[in-house]
């Protein structure tokens, strides 16, 4: 606390002047050109908003001063990282917030977590993990980045926060590139803002010297102060600006859909997917399937062509990713039965699937179907493997032959390319049998992958311990079974 009298060291939002505000200032010094009636036809993707423009806050200087509701922090997956935001935000909350983290255990890459502020002027602090950033893996690194903005704005939402200060979540540490980022963080705010504005009085940007010319000169971009300087910024926007919601968008994994609707396709359809992508976003439309009964028809006369058959199971699965993005699939979350964790030995992303968190019988299964294509669209555009814990599955936790068949069916060529490895942990004999015969007659280009772990232990050769979030039960079931593990196993290619 403040000694009486002397000033504090906290910052109201209410007091730093908003994006508007900062333009007015700036406009009393300059002799700009009015905007002819021509050119305010060509309308940026991002449109002047005043009322978007007052919620809006750059400020240079530490996020932890910020007297907001909420600040937030940008860590790792244990939410240990020493970075100078971090750091501040620990040494100004006292010694509270380091207890009340360790109740959290942890937060994944992507996801945002709450808790008090405690010394801090902000009530609260949302606790985020952005990604490491590899070149390769660029698609990977910019869906998680986003999912820490819209995460954060989300959460904030839910508790009916008023403001939010955040800080430049990706750090240098995790190595992603300042402007690429900073792309991301403004666009995601700004959609969001678009969608549930009544919902924050003030979004503050806490940025350091550093930082803070990058977002001086995107700031425009997304939230122009005035029709002429949403004109000017118009050619300075990049290809991918996302979708209605700011998320990067995969060219690849669009819905192209044709120009004339009703028109047979012609010649063109013959053309490669390179052609088919110089359509999108030139056009209202860009392809259409044509009459669906004929081709179906073909399908069983066998008269369609293999490139054909794989050009209709895309746009099937891209069909059932916008239901998936679109649908409210909240309550499977929830079961907490299909999730990221780290990589394995060889760097390859983690996922896991928990049985016994599988009520089938009280769920609704093409709801499981749309949440597994949610969460593995991005994943599976990389080498991963699956974790999937069989420990103390009931009858009711038994997934069906047939659904597992639909989803295997529904699912892009990349999931099944890129999946190297199914551990199946804690197998059953009957489980086993089952399998066997899933994978020889029904799925048969899964048989090689699966591999069957009777312990923990063993499964650490594979895959770190630290590099995997174990549910509870299944430690507990692990040692009894098989005794206590330990925290290092010598690396075995052969698992």
């Amino acid at each position: 606390m403040d000694p009486l009298g002397a000033p504090s060291q906290f910052v109201d939002v209410d007091s730093l002047p908003s994006w508007t505000d900062a333009y007015e200032v700036k406009q009393l010094d300059s002799h700009q050109n009015p905007v002819g009636k021509a050119q305010v036809d060509v309308r940026s993707p991002f449109p002047y908003r005043k009322d978007i423009n007052e919620k809006i806050i750059l400020w240079k200087g530490d996020v932890a001063l910020l007297n907001c509701t909420a600040i937030v922090n940008t860590s790792n997956e244990s939410l240990t990282d020493k970075n100078p935001v971090s750091e501040s935000i620990f040494m100004h909350a006292g010694p509270d917030l380091k207890d009340e983290l360790q109740k959290l255990k942890g937060c994944r890459t992507g996801e945002a977590k709450l808790t008090k502020g405690f010394n801090l002027a902000a009530r609260f602090i949302i606790h985020t993990v952005g990604p490491k950033y590899k070149s390769r893996y660029r698609t990977a690194a910019e869906s998680s980045l986003y999912s820490c903005y819209r995460n954060v704005l989300q959460l904030a939402k839910e508790q009916a926060m008023c403001s939010v200060g955040f800080c430049v979540i990706n750090s240098l540490k995790r190595c992603y590139p300042l402007e690429d980022a900073t792309h991301i963080a403004l666009r995601t705010v700004r959609r969001f803002l678009e969608i549930h504005g009544e919902t924050l009085e003030k979004v503050v940007f806490a940025v350091s010297e550093l930082e803070e010319a990058t977002y001086q000169k995107l700031l425009p971009l997304y939230f122009p102060r005035s029709l002429e300087e949403e004109l000017q910024s118009l050619p300075y926007l990049p290809a991918d600006i996302g979708n209605a919601e700011g998320e990067p968008v995969v060219p690849e994994r669009q819905i192209r859909i044709t120009e004339k609707p009703g028109v047979p396709d012609d010649a063109s359809d013959e053309e490669g997917l390179e052609a088919d992508l110089s359509f999108i976003g030139s056009h209202a439309f860009a392809r259409m399937e044509g009459d669906v009964d004929k081709q179906r028809r073909l399908i069983l006369q066998g008269q369609l062509s293999e490139a054909a058959l794989q050009k209709q199971h895309q746009r099937n699965y891209n069909r059932w990713l916008c239901q998936a993005r679109a649908e409210d699939l909240s309550d499977i979350a929830s079961l907490k039965a299909l999730y990221q964790t780290g990589v394995d030995n060889c760097g390859r992303t983690v996922m896991v699937v928990v049985g016994r968190n599988i009520p089938v019988t009280l769920i609704d299964m093409e709801k499981a179907l749309l949440y597994f294509i949610h969460v593995m669209d991005h994943i599976a555009v990389k080498e991963y493997v699956l974790v999937y814990f069989h420990t103390l599955t009931n009858d009711y936790n038994q997934l069906d032959t047939n659904f597992l068949k639909k989803l295997y069916d529904v699912v892009d060529a990349k999931y099944k390319r890129n999946l190297k490895a199914l551990y199946f942990v804690h197998p059953t004999f009957r489980s086993k049998v089952s399998a066997w015969f899933f994978t020889t007659f029904t799925v048969s280009g899964l048989k090689d992958k699966i591999h069957y772990v009777e312990s923990l232990q063993q499964l650490f050769t594979a895959i770190p311990p630290e590099q995997i979030d174990l549910p509870p039960f299944v430690l507990e079931y692990d040692a009894r079974e098989n005794g206590p593990y330990y925290s290092s196993y010598p690396p075995s290619p052969d698992l």
